[in-house]
């Protein structure tokens, strides 16, 4: 499935940026600011009249000044990260890319095939067909007849399996396609009147 394989890819690739963000973001200085504001009394009825105020503003920076290399080497890892995600990012596309070419590959051999298994039935009917009207008049015997019904069935068989095979192929391809495309919002916005389920 295109859709949902490539975006858990690109989430990866995002996730694996956002930690080199954390990375670069741990190497540097920290600095915090802080403040508080207030007022005093002595009595509990001049709690919220003016008077007494005091205010404080604090502020502070720590920076790591020795990890023996660790917050570099974290730094690196991250970078390693994103470069493995990207390149998972674009094996998982070239892999359902793949997928959907064979599969549409996988549907022309079916098409063919089922053209094959329709004309091989068709022929079967018709030996089937002259072989009764011979047996009528005398012309072929019984073993013949069943010879000709066998070959028959057993075209006939190959037919629904070519069929049962092109709609497994069919299913596959809108499988390795995400599925469900028409019911996308596009689409859901049609004019009234026209079936909001039928694929375009």
């Amino acid at each position: 499935m295109i859709d949902a394989r490539a975006g858990a890819a690109e989430e990866a690739i995002r996730s694996a940026n956002a930690e080199i963000g954390v990375a670069i973001a741990n190497r540097l200085p920290q600095f915090t600011i802080s403040g508080a504001a207030g007022g005093t009394a002595t009595q509990i009825g001049q709690m919220f009249e003016p008077g007494g105020p005091f205010w404080s503003i604090i502020g502070g920076a720590t920076q790591t000044l020795f990890d023996g290399g660790t917050l570099l080497h974290r730094e690196r890892a991250a970078d390693q990260a994103l470069l493995q995600a990207a390149a998972e990012y674009r094996s998982t596309v070239l892999g359902a890319y793949q997928n959907v070419a064979d599969t549409l590959h996988a549907l022309v051999s079916d098409a063919d095939a089922l053209a094959a298994a329709v004309e091989s039935e068709r022929a079967a009917r018709v030996t089937l067909d002259l072989t009764k009207k011979q047996l009528g008049v005398g012309y072929v015997n019984y073993l013949t007849l069943l010879n000709a019904e066998l070959t028959y069935q057993q075209a006939l068989l190959s037919l629904v399996q070519a069929q049962a095979m092109r709609y497994g192929d069919t299913a596959a391809l809108f499988q390795a396609l995400g599925g469900g495309w028409w019911h996308r919002k596009e689409v859901a916005s049609a004019p009234t009147g026209a079936p909001s389920d039928a694929p375009r």
